[in-house]
C-alpha cells in the first residue's frame, strides 16, 4: 500500500532523511519511530503529499504524492498531533467542510461514535484535548481512506480516551485501512503495530515486527526480585551472567544474559540468607529497552 524507496530530504543543506527504503503492507499498523529530529515529520509530510522529496520515490495507494495530489486526498486520511482547526469552528462545522473537501456526505455519525454529539455546537477551543483528539481522528477518516497517518494520536490523553482510540484504530485495521503511526510511545508501538521502523539520524536502523526488534538486541532478560529482610541489597552480592543491577522502589532489579543461572542463584542466595521471597518477576526486553538501546549507541545498522 506504501512504498518507500531511497527516499531523500533536505532543507537547503541540513538532510532530514537521507536515503531509507521501507514499504507497508495493505491492511497494516506500521509504527514510524525515532527522537526529535531523526526525520519522522518529513518522511510523512512527503507522503502526504505536503512536501516534495529531494530524491528517491514515494507510493502511496498506487499514487506519487507530489505529482498525483489531487488523487491522493480522497485516498488518504491525517490526523495530526495539533489539528490546527479555528479556534471558533465547532466539530459540526468541521465536518461540513472537510466531507465537503472530499465531496462526500457529512459523517455526523462519527462525532456520536466518538462521543462528541453533546460538543457539535461548541467552539473548538472549548473542547478538552481528548475531544480533540477524537474531533481529529472523526475528520481523518469520514471519507473511509484506505490510508491513514496518525501523527502521536494519543499523547497527553487519559487512560480511558487512549483505550478508546486503540479500540477504534483496530476497527478501522480490521476493516481494511492501512494505517502509519508515529509515536513516542514505545508501549503504544509495541502493542499497536504490527511492524515498526526506526529512524535514528535521518537513516533507518532497525525494521521489523516489535518482537523481532527487541530479539536483535543484547537480549538481556529483566529480572526484579523483592525479599522480606532485603538480603539482595547486601554489598557485594554477585550473581552470574548479570551486566548491570540497580535497586528501585524495595525491588533490586537484574539484568540477566541466562535467565535461568541468574534466578537459580538468587533463589538460592535468598534461601542460604533465611530471607522469605515477597515478589519475582521475569521480564523479556520490551521494544522501549530496544529503543534506547540503539538510540543510545547511535549504531546505524
Amino acid at each position: 500500500m506504501i512504498e518507500v524507496k531511497d527516499f531523500r530530504k533536505s532543507y537547503g543543506d541540513y538532510t532530514a532523511v537521507d536515503s531509507i527504503s521501507f514499504d507497508v503492507k495493505h491492511g497494516e499498523i506500521f509504527g514510524l519511530l525515532g527522537p526529535n529530529g531523526a526525520g519522522k515529520t518529513s518522511t510523512l509530510e512527503c507522503l502526504e503529499g505536503l512536501r516534495a522529496p529531494n530524491g528517491g520515490s514515494l507510493r502511496v495507494a498506487g499514487l506519487d504524492p507530489s505529482s498525483e495530489f489531487s488523487k491522493l486526498k480522497n485516498k488518504i486520511g491525517v490526523q495530526l498531533q495539533s489539528a490546527g482547526l479555528p479556534e471558533s469552528i465547532t466539530p459540526d462545522e468541521a465536518m461540513k467542510f472537510f466531507c465537503a473537501y472530499h465531496s462526500v456526505d457529512p459523517r455526523f455519525d462519527l462525532l456520536e461514535r466518538l462521543g462528541l454529539v453533546e460538543k457539535r455546537n461548541a467552539q473548538f477551543y472549548e473542547l478538552s484535548t481528548g475531544q480533540q483528539r477524537r474531533l481529529a481522528l472523526a475528520l481523518a477518516i469520514a471519507h473511509n481512506p484506505p490510508v491513514l497517518f496518525l501523527d502521536e494520536p494519543t499523547a497527553g490523553l487519559d487512560v480511558a480516551t487512549r483505550v478508546e482510540l486503540h479500540g477504534m484504530m483496530r476497527e478501522l485495521q480490521a476493516g481494511g485501512t492501512t494505517i502509519v503511526l508515529a509515536t513516542h510511545d514505545m508501549a503504544e508501538a509495541e502493542q499497536m503495530s504490527d511492524r515498526v521502523a526506526i529512524l535514528l539520524k535521518s537513516k533507518i536502523v532497525a525494521t521489523g515486527t516489535p518482537i523481532e526488534i527487541t530479539a536483535t538486541g543484547a537480549g538481556l532478560t529483566k529480572i526484579s526480585a523483592r525479599t522480606q529482610s532485603s538480603s539482595l541489597t547486601a554489598s557485594g552480592v554477585i550473581f552470574p551472567a548479570v551486566t548491570q543491577s540497580i535497586s528501585k522502589d524495595e525491588y533490586n532489579i537484574y539484568y540477566s544474559s541466562d535467565i535461568g543461572s541468574t534466578v537459580s542463584a538468587i533463589i538460592a542466595h535468598i534461601k542460604t540468607e533465611g530471607d522469605t521471597l515477597i515478589d519475582l518477576r521475569v521480564e523479556r526486553p520490551s521494544l522501549e529497552d530496544r529503543f534506547l538501546e540503539i538510540t543510545n549507541s547511535g549504531d546505524v545498522q
